[in-house]
């Protein structure tokens, strides 16, 4: 099975949780500006909350890559929303990719919001996350 781990991160926070998922898959977390080169059964996207929903350059990357793309496992943070989840399956939908139902979202720290999140637990939670996914994926 091939995964792949790509991310989008203004503050350096879901990079943080996208370096923890590359190391439970295996693999290397990279940005939106690496496309995918071969078919993935999962790609696990990161991404967070900007001005109400997913940064543009999020569903621009899957209408881009939707025919190297299985499923999309989605983790995310953000400071004062919550998931993603929302905004990425409706851009998976536009594009006939599989969203897989389980998602990661942790707080994000910002300006005095969350200080020091996402922390060694949420790191930890991630890789849970991430791990659980894959074991789901190879029992189907």
């Amino acid at each position: 099975m091939k995964t792949a781990v790509r991310f989008y991160s203004r503050g350096g926070n879901t990079k943080k949780l996208a370096d923890a998922v590359a190391q439970a898959v295996g693999t290397e977390a990279l940005d939106l500006s690496v496309p995918l080169e071969e078919y993935v059964d999962i790609l696990f996207l990161g991404s967070s909350i900007y001005a109400g929903k997913p940064d543009q350059a999020v569903k621009e990357y899957i209408a881009a890559n939707a025919e190297k793309i299985g499923s999309i496992a989605n983790f995310s943070s953000a400071a004062a929303k919550k998931s993603t989840y929302a905004g990425v399956k409706e851009a998976a939908d536009a594009n006939g990719i599989k969203m897989i139902e389980d998602q990661f979202f942790c707080n994000g720290s910002f300006l005095f919001m969350h200080k020091g999140r996402p922390n060694e637990e949420d790191l930890k939670a991630v890789k849970e996350f991430a791990s659980k996914i894959l074991a789901q994926y190879n029992e189907e």
